[in-house]
């Protein structure tokens, strides 16, 4: 499965709900996730930049894109943004691959 990382920012009108009616976020994107066919690994609340940071595993992209336009739409979070994340190990075939890639490059000269 593919791993994402999803950051992004709560709304002032989303701050307003959680301040009258606490929830649990990190179930509500469990939730949500697991609607699009995909998996929370790890939910966080952040400082910066960010209000929060989720890492999922999902196969299916599509689904989670379309899962995250309709939580974009709801007006609930803005600035939502999604990347591709790897393991070490991925990253070392990645290295292991680009190694014989190069050797068969032949650059402009």
């Amino acid at each position: 499965m593919a791993q994402y990382i999803i950051t992004g920012n709560y709304t002032q009108a989303a701050m307003k709900g959680m301040i009258a009616n606490p929830s649990d976020r990190e179930k509500a994107v469990g939730a949500m996730i697991a609607t699009a066919g995909g998996k929370l690994e790890s939910f966080f609340v952040t400082t910066g930049d960010t209000d929060f940071i989720a890492r999922v595993t999902t196969n299916d992209l599509t689904s989670m894109l379309a899962a995250l336009m309709a939580v974009g739409a709801s007006g609930a979070v803005s600035n939502l943004k999604t990347v591709q994340c790897f393991t070490s190990a991925e990253f070392m075939d990645a290295q292991k691959k680009a190694g014989a890639i190069a050797a068969k490059f032949s650059a402009p000269n």
